[in-house]
């Protein structure tokens, strides 16, 4: 049953928001007692804590697996958006938005994981593009991690990014492709554009 809660609530949270959907919004969602719900989880907080926590591990899990897949790294970015952006529903900036504002605490702790695991990635994929003569090999692999981690978090700014005006989809693949533009070789660019190419066919 705990994991049943988690699933709907994740579901609720990502489609109306953390602090939009209620406790008895998913009792009654589920067609059980609020009662059932506190069984599991102390208070809201417990249950958006578990939400949240649940997420970043399938979506980790996710990427790892997709970095098995022996991909060239700029294929391999854009799998990994599409993949992420599949579990989050497409996620508008709304439930971001609401779990920074109104659960500050376990939005610090997400950003914490979600640093040290896209940290690591990030580097792997632009070793493996140099390694391939796909990415430039003067680039600093620290910074450039940075930069795209801190790029890929402020895109979520509904203020900066209004989804009205932008959707989250344009937004992510125009980001993605500035951060590929801003690395790739000669022949990392050909790469990028005949993928560009074909996603846009």
């Amino acid at each position: 049953m705990e994991n049943k809660i988690i699933e709907k609530a994740t579901e609720m949270y990502l489609t109306l928001g953390f602090k939009s959907v209620t406790m008895d919004d998913i009792a009654s969602e589920m067609g059980i007692s609020k009662k059932t719900i506190y069984h599991h989880f102390e208070n809201k907080n417990d249950l958006v804590e578990a939400v949240t926590l649940s997420l970043f591990e399938t979506i980790s899990c996710g990427i790892d697996e997709i970095m098995t897949l022996d991909k060239n790294p700029i294929e391999e970015l854009f799998i990994i958006k599409d993949f992420v952006m599949k579990n989050l529903k497409n996620e508008s900036t709304s439930p971001i938005y609401q779990l920074q504002k109104y659960y500050p605490q376990i939005h610090k702790t997400l950003m914490s994981r979600q640093f040290e695991k896209m940290g690591d990635c990030v580097i792997d994929n632009l070793r493996k593009g140099i390694e391939q003569g796909l990415f430039r090999n003067d680039i600093n692999l620290e910074l450039i991690g940075r930069f795209y981690f801190a790029g890929m978090t402020s895109i979520k700014d509904a203020e900066l990014f209004n989804p009205i005006q932008f959707s989250t989809k344009e937004v992510q693949e125009t980001y993605l492709e500035y951060h590929l533009r801003g690395i790739t070789t000669i022949k990392g660019v050909v790469v990028l554009e005949h993928l560009l190419k074909n996603k846009n066919q």
